[in-house]
């Protein structure tokens, strides 16, 4: 019977997967401790049957007793307790037979302890197979020698030959000893450090306070750290790097009698300038201020009421006419403000791409193209006049009857009374001619409009640009070419002047391009510069006949000289930038000094005008 292996329940793999399980469960010192106690009810059960003698029918009932409380290993698993029923059989490890009740009580001592020893040795060796498969770095030690202790102490750093051949890892070595894990344990999900749930903060232990921090030995000058920020600690914070304590600034109170002496160092310099001034006054009414050297002006003057470059901008010469008048009335808007010389207003100059844009010119329609359009505009206007006709919205046209259409419009009326047919139709044309001529009248402008229309028209032109022309007059001593030079000057809205010289005559016009383009024309071609004027209140075709032989040969009325030779030429022409004059005037000036002072700037074309020869003047 104790040859003979029992037959497995759970068959093959699952059988040696749950003892597997089972052993696992269980550390080498609990097993040891269940087999002891087994072994010791057998052998008390046996002694109480030997004792007692045969049963008759009844088999002896085997107690087990309680087992005492197994020491618990530091690498084993909280221990399970051992069966106390009386059904329960006993664990035995792979190798182990059961123990014989045939055998002697004097052999099973030796037996067991033989069989335990075994035991022992074969559930070591498969704790330290399992410890170094699950992790290389652990491995078990032997049991230690001494007697009385079998509880197995762990190797804190595996021999190097454990495990991968290799060194223990750096994190293994620490001060305390790690815990063998079952595989039941191994695979479990690591739990929070913290409560994940809202409820279970309040139970949450409270995590135990900070360690103090120990003082680190600093290294050597040599071995020093050379990024690190702060130096070593002098005041033994406890580690490196520790910021210094801040000390708060301390209140600095001032000492008493500092401003009773700013206050008398005042007073001693308000008594030496009053002293200075009676000094100087004695001195001055004494005559004495070349010999004393006293300064004249101790006192400052006050500060004026306005200062100087602003009080050509105020009115009254003071700062209070900002609030008196306000900043409207101030002279700083006005033409004659001092600050609009400094004010530039620069031309605006085009951009240079402007040049290169195309203006859109209108399209030009032929002849028989203008007649087409019109055509088409007069018809959609009168369509429209129809349709509102028909619609309602305006009342129809009368028929326009005339002497022509008479009978062809009023047959029947006006075969019955053709007189007075007429007589309406006549009445009918000359309202028809009253309406027509009442209209025009209220579209005709009156005197004032249409000078203002012509004024407009005028300054639109000189918005175009200002032109000048010099006119040289060999003799302008006729009064009908005086007047004619003057007149058409003011007509034309010329500026300018007209000079008189017994030498020769200059004009100078400046205005609008349109302007000047009919003066010169006027100047050159229309006025007859050799012809004298008619005799002022003499009859056209009377008359003496000696006066009549005077205008015929080129002789002056009024003794200016001949104008047989007489002629004009213009001399310069060009654009202006502004005009120089505000009116049309004539001067007689005999000297060329009171040419001079009346041209201004001008002064260049009277020299330019003397040294001018025309044409018939370069022959000679």
């Amino acid at each position: 019977m104790a040859d003979r292996k029992r037959a497995l329940e759970g068959g093959g793999a699952a059988g040696s997967a749950a003892k597997r399980l089972k052993s696992d469960s269980l550390s080498a010192n609990d097993l040891i401790m269940q087999k002891r106690a087994e072994v010791s009810a057998k052998l008390a059960a046996m002694k109480k049957s030997n004792l007692a003698g045969p049963a008759p029918q009844k088999a002896p009932t085997i107690a087990a007793p309680v087992p005492t409380k197994p020491i618990p290993s530091k690498l084993a698993m909280p221990p399970t307790p051992a069966s106390s029923t009386p059904s329960s059989t006993p664990k035995l490890t792979k190798g182990m037979t059961p123990p014989s009740t045939s055998a002697t009580p004097a052999a099973v001592p030796d037996d067991l302890a033989r069989r335990v020893a075994e035991a022992k040795k074969r559930v070591s060796e498969a704790q330290t197979k399992l410890a170094i498969k699950d992790n290389p770095y652990m491995a078990m030690a032997p049991t230690n020698k001494k007697k009385g202790s079998s509880t197995p102490v762990v190797e804190t750093q595996p021999s190097p030959g454990a495990g991968l051949k290799m060194a223990a890892h750096p994190l293994l070595l620490g001060p305390t000893t790690q815990t063998a894990q079952s595989k039941k344990d191994r695979y479990k999900p690591m739990q929070p450090k913290f409560a994940s749930i809202k409820a279970n903060v309040r139970n949450a232990p409270t995590p135990p306070p900070a360690p103090t921090p120990v003082a680190v030995p600093s290294p050597s000058p040599a071995l020093a750290n050379p990024y690190a920020s702060a130096g070593p600690p002098k005041d033994g914070t406890g580690f490196d790097g520790a910021p210094r304590d801040r000390h708060g600034r301390n209140f600095r109170f001032n000492p008493k009698g500092k401003y009773v002496a700013i206050a008398n160092q005042l007073r001693q310099e308000q008594q030496l300038e009053a002293l200075k001034q009676r000094i100087a006054e004695s001195a001055r009414k004494a005559g004495l201020d070349s010999d004393m050297g006293i300064e004249k002006n101790i006192k400052r003057p006050p500060p004026p009421e306005a200062e100087w470059w602003d009080a050509a901008l105020l009115p009254t010469k003071n700062y209070t006419d900002i609030e008196t008048f306000g900043m409207e009335q101030l002279n700083i808007r006005s033409d004659d403000s001092p600050v609009t010389l400094y004010i530039q207003h620069p031309i605006p100059i085009p951009a240079p791409g402007d040049k290169n844009k195309a203006e859109l010119k209108p399209l030009k329609l032929t002849t028989k193209e203008q007649k087409k359009l019109r055509k088409r505009s007069r018809k959609e206007k009168l369509q429209d006049k129809r349709d509102r006709i028909r619609m309602g919205l305006a009342p129809p046209d009368p028929p326009k009857v005339r002497l022509g259409n008479l009978m062809k419009v009023l047959t029947s009326d006006a075969i019955q009374d053709p007189t007075r047919v007429e007589a309406r139709v006549r009445r009918e044309v000359a309202m028809r001619k009253h309406t027509h001529e009442k209209m025009n009248a209220e579209r005709k402008l009156t005197d004032e409009q249409r000078r203002e229309k012509i004024e407009s028209k005028k300054l639109d032109e000189e918005k175009k640009g200002i032109v000048g022309a010099v006119f040289k007059i060999k003799n302008l001593s006729d009064g009908a070419h005086r007047f004619k030079v003057r007149k058409n000057a003011e007509q034309n809205n010329l500026t300018g002047v007209c000079i008189f010289n017994p030498q020769f005559n200059v004009v100078y016009v400046e205005g609008a391009a349109k302007f000047i383009k009919n003066y010169k024309r006027l100047m050159l071609r229309r006025l007859k510069w050799t012809e004298q004027a008619r005799p002022r209140g003499g009859e056209a075709g009377g008359g003496d006949a000696s006066a009549g032989d005077a205008v015929g040969k080129g002789k002056a009325v009024d003794g200016g000289g001949s104008l047989e030779n007489n002629k004009c030429w213009l001399i310069w022409e060009g654009t202006l930038r502004e005009r120089m004059f505000t009116g049309f005037k004539a001067r007689s000036c005999p000297t060329e000094r009171e040419v001079k002072e009346v041209l201004g700037d001008l002064k260049g074309y009277w020299d330019m005008a003397k040294n001018w020869k025309g044409e018939e003047e370069e022959l000679y």
